[in-house]
């Protein structure tokens, strides 16, 4: 069971939730910016450490806005299931945390997964565009 009070809990469940959305955020920048530099020379090449630097801030404040929610009571963090740990309360049943949970679905797993899959795939179509050529000549 957790062994902690409500406070501890809450803390444990934003730092999961804040560095796991930090996590595939960052990822998915990685993916984007690898396409565009690779796909699309002409944009990706006026890349700089600046650009780098506010991609960095961005993917913070994105996982910050969605791990600091529940502490303004849009969602809330609780205890798991089974007690042993702590993350987002996704048995609640109020409207709120039913938006909150669908929000974190379609902006913090399906789009970042999508623009994921997306990258790759134009990397690859690259790839086999620029093997073509090479086996060609």
């Amino acid at each position: 069971r957790w062994m902690f009070d409500q406070a501890v809990c809450t803390l444990y469940a934003f730092c999961g939730v804040l560095f796991g959305l930090c996590s595939l955020a960052s990822l998915t920048v990685l993916s984007t910016v690898c396409c565009l530099k690779v796909c699309y020379p002409a944009y990706g090449n006026r890349f700089s450490p600046s650009h780098a630097a506010v991609l960095l801030l961005c993917v913070w404040a994105y996982a910050l806005t969605f791990a600091m929610a529940p502490l303004a009571e849009w969602g809330s963090y609780g205890p798991e299931p089974y007690g042993t740990a702590c993350c987002i309360a996704w048995h609640a049943s109020s409207r709120e945390a039913t938006l909150y949970v669908l929000a974190l679905l379609v902006f913090c797993y399906l789009l970042p997964c999508a623009l994921v899959l997306a990258s790759h795939a134009l990397l690859l179509r690259r790839v086999r565009g620029s093997r073509r050529a090479v086996g060609q000549h």
